[in-house]
Parts: C-alpha cells; sequence; structure tokens
C-alpha cells in the first residue's frame, strides 16, 4: 500500500515542495519504507530526492529547498514486490517523451507480460523490479506514438486509453508532465483511492489543484469541491485548464473494502463513505457476533481496543454491549506500522516496542480485545500475551474484519497463504493459534453493509482476501506462486546494486 499526491499551483512563483512534503506527513500511514518527491521548475527542469525512510528521514532542509518549482509529485511506500533499494522508491521518472515523473498506488497483475512488450517491441529499458516503473514506461510509450512536438489533453487522453487496454490490476496515479501540468487516473474498478480538490490562489492568481490517496490532505491543506477520481476516468490539469474524461466504465465498481478496515486514516471519505463511520457500524455489527456466540455465558469485563484503527469498532461495541470501555495499551508512535513491516522478525520485535500493557486495566479482568484484522496472527498473539502477562484472567479478541484466507494481488502485502494465520484453520484454531480465548470474526456480509450504508450505489467492493474472488478476472494460481515468491520475506530483503534514475537532479 502507498501514498501518492500531486499539486499544481496556480502562481509559477511559488514552490510546491512544502506542501507536497506535509502532504507525504499525511499520507505517512500509507508507507513507511521509502519516500519521495519530483518537482518542475523553470523552463520544465525536473528536481528530485527520494530514499529509503520515513518522510522526516529522507527530506533534510537542505534537499527540500533544492526541490524548485510551483508543481510536482509525490509518494511515500512499503514494499509489497521487489527489494527495499533505493532505486525503487518512487516517483518514477523518464526524460523521453516530454519528461513524466509518476507516483503509483497498487499492483499490476499482467506485469510479466508488460515487461516482456517493453523490452522486445518498445525497446524501453526497465531498470528495476517495480511494476510502477513499467505502468510508467506504458504511458511514455503511448505518448510518443504521437510524435509531437508539443501534445495536448487528447493525446494524454489517447495514450492513458492505451494503458487502460494494455494494463491490468489495481492503480491510482498522479503523474507530472514537465511544463505542461499534473495527471490524475484510476483503474477502471476502482480499486485504489485517489481524489482532488481546489484552493483559491493566496496572491490571487487562479486556483490551486491537488491530488491524494486520501480526502484528509486536501482538508488539511484547505483545498474545497473534493470528489473522487471516478474509476477509469482521467483528470487533467494544466496551466490554464482542467480537462477530465471517463474512459472505460466498467459495470460495477469494486473499491479495496481493506482500506475501510484498516488502511485509510478516519478522518478521510473514500468513494463517498466516510471511514470512521464505516468503523463505527463495523463495531455495532461485531458486538451482534460475540453477542450471538457467548449469549447468556458472557463474562467480558472491559472492552480494550488494540490503538489505533480498532478505536471507533471497538468504542461502537462496548457501547452495544453495555460493557466499559478502557484505553489498555499505551502506544509508542514513533515505531511504524507493524503489518507493513518487512520481515516477520522484525514485526514480532516491533510489537512489543510498539505497545505496553497498563495492568491496572487488564489484572484479574476477563478482556475483550478488538483490532481491525487478524493477518499473519503475529501481532495478536503477542498482543494476547502482554495482556496475559499482566493478569488478564481471560482474553477474547475480536476482528472487525472477517477471517482473511486469502492474498492480495492489489497492493497489500499479504503474498501467501503459508503466511495467514485464518487460512485452512476454523475460528478455534486460530484462537488457539494465538493464544486468545476465544475469536470472534466480522461477518463479510455485515463488513459490506457496514461500508455500503454510507454509498448505496456501490453495489460490491474488492473483498478478495477473505472469499478468494478476483474482481479483475486473471488471477490464476501460477500468478499467486509467482507472486508469493516476489513479496516473500526473503525477496524484499535481498541487497541489489545502488542502480540511480539518471537524467534529473538528484538531491540525496
Amino acid at each position: 500500500m502507498c501514498g501518492i499526491s500531486a499539486l499544481l499551483l496556480a502562481d509559477s512563483s511559488q514552490a510546491a515542495v512544502s506542501e507536497l512534503l506535509e502532504s507525504l506527513g499525511l499520507l505517512q500511514h500509507r508507507g513507511q519504507d521509502a519516500a519521495g518527491i519530483v518537482t518542475c521548475g523553470h523552463k520544465g527542469r525536473l528536481f528530485q530526492c527520494k530514499g529509503n525512510g520515513m518522510v522526516r528521514d529522507v527530506f533534510t532542509p537542505q534537499r527540500l529547498m533544492a526541490l524548485a518549482g510551483n508543481m510536482g509529485v509525490a509518494h511515500v511506500r512499503y514494499p509489497t514486490a521487489g527489494t527495499p533499494a533505493d532505486s525503487e522508491a518512487q516517483p518514477f521518472y523518464v526524460n523521453s517523451p516530454y519528461g513524466i515523473a509518476m507516483a503509483h498506488n497498487g499492483n499490476l497483475t499482467n506485469d510479466s507480460e508488460l515487461r516482456h512488450f517493453l523490452d522486445y517491441d518498445a525497446h524501453r529499458h526497465i531498470n528495476t523490479d517495480s511494476d510502477s516503473e513499467l505502468l510508467l514506461n506504458i504511458f511514455a510509450n503511448n505518448l510518443q506514438k504521437t510524435g509531437k512536438f508539443r501534445i495536448n489533453e487528447q493525446d494524454i487522453f489517447s495514450a492513458a486509453a492505451g494503458l487502460y487496454g494494455e494494463c491490468r490490476g489495481a492503480y491510482a496515479v498522479a503523474a507530472m508532465l514537465a511544463g505542461f501540468g499534473i495527471i490524475g487516473f484510476r483503474d477502471p474498478h476502482g480499486i485504489r483511492p485517489l481524489v482532488f480538490g481546489r484552493r483559491k490562489s493566496s496572491t490571487g492568481a487562479g486556483y490551486d489543484y491537488m491530488f491524494a490517496s486520501e480526502s484528509v490532505v486536501l482538508d488539511a491543506l484547505d483545498f474545497t469541491d473534493i470528489e473522487d477520481v471516478q474509476p477509469g476516468e482521467v483528470v487533467i490539469v494544466s496551466k490554464t485548464a482542467v480537462t477530465r474524461r471517463r474512459l472505460v466504465v466498467e459495470e460495477r465498481i469494486t473499491p479495496c473494502i481493506f482500506e475501510y478496515v484498516y488502511f485509510a486514516r478516519p478522518d478521510s471519505t473514500i468513494d463517498g463513505i466516510p471511514v470512521y463511520n464505516a468503523r463505527l457500524d463495523m463495531g455495532v455489527k461485531l458486538a451482534s457476533k460475540v453477542r450471538q456466540a457467548l449469549g447468556d455465558s458472557m463474562d467480558i469485563d472491559v472492552v480494550i481496543p488494540v490503538p489505533d484503527t480498532s478505536r471507533a469498532a471497538a468504542l461502537q461495541l462496548s457501547h452495544e454491549l453495555g460493557l466499559p470501555y478502557r484505553e489498555g495499551f499505551n502506544k509508542n508512535r514513533y515505531v511504524g506500522r507493524t503489518f507493513i513491516m518487512p520481515g516477520q522478525e522484525m514485526r514480532r520485535k516491533n510489537v512489543r516496542r510498539k505497545l505496553n500493557a497498563m495492568p491496572t486495566e487488564f489484572k484479574g479482568l476477563n478482556v475483550l480485545l478488538v483490532d481491525d484484522s487478524i493477518v499473519r496472527g503475529t501481532t495478536s498473539q503477542e498482543i494476547i500475551q502482554m495482556a496475559r502477562d499482566v493478569g488478564a484472567r481471560k482474553v477474547y479478541f475480536a476482528s472487525a474484519a472477517p477471517a482473511i484466507r486469502f492474498p492480495n494481488v492489489y497492493g497489500i502485502d499479504m503474498p501467501s497463504i503459508d503466511e495467514l494465520v485464518a487460512a485452512g484453520r476454523s475460528d478455534d484454531d486460530v484462537a488457539g493459534a494465538i493464544g486468545a480465548d476465544m475469536v470472534f470474526f466480522q461477518d463479510l456480509d455485515d463488513l459490506i453493509a457496514s461500508c455500503r450504508a454510507f454509498n448505496p450505489r456501490i453495489a460490491a467492493f474488492d473483498t478478495s482476501v477473505f472469499d478468494g474472488k478476483y474482481v479483475t478476472g486473471d488471477v490464476t494460481a501460477e500468478y499467486l506462486h509467482k507472486l508469493e515468491m516476489r513479496r516473500s520475506d526473503a525477496a524484499k530483503q535481498k541487497k541489489p546494486g545502488d542502480g540511480e534514475v539518471i537524467g534529473l537532479h538528484n538531491y540525496k
């Protein structure tokens, strides 16, 4: 999962870098492995800073001062494929044609086919293992076919239409064309989110425009008229106009439901669904599941959330069951999200560095811990043991999401069935594996209802991690095996050479 943004300021004398940096800080929860910004300055010259690490580590004041220009594109990343090398940090850049920088959130499902085409037919060099570089080069190759010295919006729409026909999978894209403007588009299924908005320029020069993965970015930066880029839609913002066109219209859109469960910030709205409200309703539905399972034998003394994403669901669950809600874990906010950390052992060690149990909230009590989901089970197991270590008598565990039994192929790091604790196991088996007295999973129909309640026009979601139904219709067992090999912890920890992208000013 990644976070992307792009900004075009109406006043060419202003610098976009400070607000691009702020956008990455607001999207840091979506990726903590790498960060990057590319800006465009005078005469279309591009400036870049990117590398591994948190936003605060990659961008120093000296590096930021070198990123000139009134427009740019930015990215935060965690690795789902390839390696964690600096060269795979985004945005990616190609100088031909015209100079294009691109940031991508998602995952392509026909990357092998695209790599072969770019090598043998388009003769375009691919420098990394990232499918984001493939996406960029497909777009660039389609633009190159125009053969024009200067292109217009119609040329960009034509290039994007070709990309829609060639690239399969999930992709939300923010791109920048040197000297021209910024571009945003989503895959035809709308699996990954992308919003855009505008605000009046502080100098009265017109309107500033911005794309971002989540609406919270635009809210924080005082943008208005915020709306979703529609699935299959391309939005072009040039120096003089905003042009948008929906090039592909699927019978139904299927946004990733895991955005609402875990990834998105609670103060974001995605495809018309307020994330916080959806999570509150997940708590209502989950409370019904707990009541049904325990009945008259319910002996829970207190409900305790696993911070932070489960708080809304846990709060509403406690209200529905008439039980006390307590904050039993103190969180160290300077340790990253364990789910998106590379390496099982690193994830395990960082759970206790990240959370500390408060004995007064556990000692002698039967506690119901509420989390957004159970993925590998590593985090859940450590948290349950922490509760027991400080004196909990019984530890029940409730998940606001259904049991995750299938790998994700659309940009979330759930690659191997063998790594998923619920795969091939009953609920009782999962409870035994993570050390809980009992486990309660949300029903899939209830999860869907919790999201649809706020936008009934969305008839379906991508729920492939729960039911194994992949909405793009092209995921085979062979592909899943290949993806598992590429996304394994061992693959992420290999150390390739330092290949840096050549062709623009690097400030590292």
